[in-house]
């Protein structure tokens, strides 16, 4: 008589038998999940492979790398036909953790449990780290600003084991279990988000989901509010007067032989008396702002004027920033550099007034979008340096 053992070097009769016990189970108790199968990295066209990004249209999709470099998937392609599975997790109460700054979810994560052999048969191979799952009975069919759309719930895949309540006493594997976290807006999504919602009204599954448009208003109106209340960056220092010194460091006065003053009155006025200060006393980050100490009048152009006096400013405007000079008689010495201005992408490169106006490389560079055109073709002015200085073959 042989020796009775469930275990077997093959799947014997008795692996079989639990398998469909256990497949019936999920189909009894499980719920359907619709899967968005992941079928790989979106290749480079041909002729743009590099070895940072290849292409790799000859290796398994699924176990393409887009970008070597960093190491990630970037672009990620899905299959367009949906498959439904069963499975089974454990439900539980999402709760808000208040204990650091922000609002963050707990228990959001969730682990859902399907069956090895139906799952493979369905998708045509295991899942893997990638695949978008969409709950159906998770539907949110009363949502506060979406009445009228049912808002659905996706979770992505990030990691695949085989648990060990899956194994049976034959000491095969029957179940899969997927740990799973909500999908976001991100490029890697970008295909299912741009998806139909469904009703057939031209609305994106992005539309509804995602909360990136809603973040860059609040987003806007928090900027708007912060110009309003902060209208320049750095320090104002204009209501502070300053009282020019003299080497001995006494009060720089001027030659009053020639001025006329009251007698009569006691009020003198300071500016008619005091000399225009030689250098800025107010040195720290963000304080420069183009304009002379006390109020003093300036003129500005691109030419300094042939006719100056000592102790008069001038803002050149052809500087980046712009800069203030005072002449001392014989030359004109750098005072100050106009650095306070709104740092913020809401001043505008355009506009007449000066307060307004953003004087910054990070205005005129990044966001410039104009194109020149160079030997009977249309360049962009705005390139990166990889770009700009690789040769060009001549057409």
């Amino acid at each position: 008589m042989p020796r009775l053992s469930l275990y077997r070097p093959e799947k014997s009769n008795d692996f079989r038998f639990l398998d469909r016990a256990i497949n019936e189970q999920f189909q009894i108790g499980g719920t359907d999940i619709y899967v968005h199968k992941y079928v790989g990295p979106n290749s480079p066209q041909q002729g743009e492979s590099s070895p940072v990004q290849p292409n790799q249209s000859n290796s398994i999709p699924e176990l393409g790398i887009q970008d070597l470099l960093l190491l990630e998937n970037r672009d990620r392609k899905y299959d367009q036909d949906v498959y439904i599975i069963r499975g089974i997790y454990t439900l539980q109460d999402v709760d808000f953790n208040l204990s650091q700054f922000g609002l963050f979810l707990q228990n959001d994560n969730i682990m859902i449990t399907f069956h090895l052999r139906s799952s493979f048969e369905a998708l045509g191979r295991k899942l893997i780290a990638g695949d978008v799952l969409e709950l159906p009975h998770q539907k949110d069919e009363y949502a506060l600003d979406d009445g009228l759309t049912a808002l659905k719930r996706f979770y992505v895949i990030s990691e695949v084991t085989r648990p060990a309540s899956g194994y049976s006493q034959t000491w095969y594997p029957h179940l899969i279990r997927a740990k799973c976290q909500p999908l976001v807006d991100t490029q890697e999504f970008k295909e299912i988000l741009d998806k139909d919602s469904g009703a057939d009204d031209g609305i994106t599954l992005r539309n509804l989901l995602s909360d990136y448009q809603r973040s860059i208003e609040i987003n806007n109106q928090v900027i708007l509010q912060a110009e309003e209340d902060v209208p320049k960056s750095g320090y104002e220092t204009r209501h502070f007067y300053i009282i020019p010194e003299d080497d001995k460091g006494l009060a720089d006065v001027q030659d009053t032989t020639d001025l006329e003053i009251d007698a009569s009155s006691t009020m003198i006025n300071a500016a008619a008396v005091l000399k225009t200060p030689n250098k800025n006393y107010y040195v720290g980050w963000l304080t420069g702002d183009g304009v002379p100490p006390n109020g003093s009048p300036y003129n500005f152009g691109i030419v300094f004027p042939s006719n100056a006096i000592a102790g008069e400013f001038f803002l050149r405007t052809d500087y980046l920033p712009n800069r203030m000079y005072r002449y001392d008689g014989r030359n004109w010495v750098r005072f100050e550099d106009d650095v306070r201005m709104t740092i913020s992408t809401q001043g505008d490169t355009q506009a007449t007034d000066p307060a307004l106006v953003r004087r910054k490389l990070k205005a005129s560079f990044v966001n410039n979008l104009n194109t020149s055109t160079i030997a009977g073709q249309i360049v962009p002015e705005r390139q990166s340096l990889s770009k700009a200085l690789k040769p060009r073959a001549d057409l």
